[in-house]
Order: structure tokens, then sequence, then C-alpha cells
């Protein structure tokens, strides 16, 4: 009887580099889930949430209010761009690329927010490719 053949094993590129992640006496407060470390994590979590909602109040107030400019301005119905007319335009052709806008801001801050907090604990993050 012959051996079956090793597992198949997936390349999906060169290794990446990773830093080695130090516990320091703060984040193991997190890892114990005691009352500082607690604290530690609401505030991470709040500074996230404070963070999401300004995203979305900004989407709120850009997109969100175009429907009621549309209402409050009748004569934008008829407004057009070329040959295309003004909503057409600005929720079919802007409205992507400042989404596109909103998130990689909203990714950039996340990160940051959590590359403060891992300095405020003291733990190294793995470094980025």
């Amino acid at each position: 009887m012959s051996q079956p053949p090793p597992p198949r094993v997936r390349v999906t590129g060169p290794p990446r580099r990773r830093a080695h992640v130090v516990r320091t006496g703060r984040a193991s407060e997190i890892d114990a889930e005691t009352e500082l470390g607690e604290v530690f994590m609401r505030s991470l979590l709040r500074e996230q949430l404070a963070l999401a909602l300004r995203v979305l109040l900004v989407l709120g107030v850009t997109l969100g209010s175009l429907p009621l400019l549309f209402h409050l301005v009748p004569a934008l119905d008829g407004a057009r761009v070329g040959q295309m007319p003004l909503a057409w335009v600005l929720l079919g052709v802007l409205a992507y690329p400042w989404l596109v806008l909103l998130g990689w801001w909203y990714v950039r801050r996340s990160e940051s927010n959590e590359r403060d907090f891992a300095e405020l604990v003291g733990t190294v993050l793995p470094e980025e490719d």
C-alpha cells in the first residue's frame, strides 16, 4: 500500500513579519479582566463608538440631507450637469467616492485609536506590511 500524499499547503504570499507581542503590567490587567482592565477597554470602546457616530453624522448630514434639499428647493429638479440630472450626478456618481473617502478616514482614525490604546497599555502591536 502506498502512503497518502502529504496535505496541501496554500501559499498566499511571502511570510509576513510580526513583532513580538509584549504584555506589560497594564496589558495583563486587561487579560486578567480586572477592574482596571475593564476601564481601559471601556475607554477604547467609547472612543471607537464616538468615531463611528461622527462618521454616521457626517454621512447623514451630507448624503442624508440631499432628499430634503431637493424637496425644499424645487428648482433643483430641473438642474442638469451636462446631459444628466443633478440628482443622478450627486447620488449616482459623487456619492460613491464620498463613501470610500469616509470609509478610508474611519479606518485610519480607528487604527490610530488602537495604536494609541496599545501605547497606553504598553503593548507592542504587530507591524503592518
